[in-house]
């Protein structure tokens, strides 16, 4: 790692972030996401947005199920609150989400989303609050 000072000194920020799509249905959404160099802060931790990234997207997977979106966007679950405990970290391997509803209603769904690291640790747990675009 390069001296702590000179990384925040730095101007251009740059990265690359993936994952996969593991397991889809009514009910439960689960992702992988290997760690790579890209997805670590300067610490050589999983940076929290790259966590934060992998539960949002999994979850509005989730909040999507089997609504078909209209050309314009419309009925694709809009984040309208999302609440992170960042509860843990680790250093590369690879990390899952694991996505459920807490309340699956028509105008309003809340998701909760843990992120679970080696040897099933909870790193994070992301509650995000969605509704339907129109």
């Amino acid at each position: 790692m390069k001296n702590i000072q000179d990384h925040i000194n730095e101007t251009r920020r740059t990265g690359a972030i993936e994952f996969y799509i593991e397991e889809r249905n009514d009910e439960c959404v689960v992702s992988r996401m290997p760690i790579s160099e890209n997805a670590l802060n300067p610490f050589g931790t999983i940076h929290a947005g790259a966590m934060i990234w992998l539960a949002d997207v999994t979850a509005t997977v989730l909040a999507i199920g089997s609504t078909q979106i209209g050309e314009s966007g419309r009925g694709f679950p809009l984040a309208i609150n999302l609440n992170a405990n960042l509860l843990g970290n680790q250093r590369g391997g690879e990390v899952r989400a694991e996505a459920r509803f807490v309340r699956k209603g028509k105008s309003v769904s809340v998701v909760r989303t843990q992120v679970i690291g080696d040897k099933d640790r909870l790193l994070a747990e992301i509650t995000t609050n969605h509704i339907p675009a129109k």
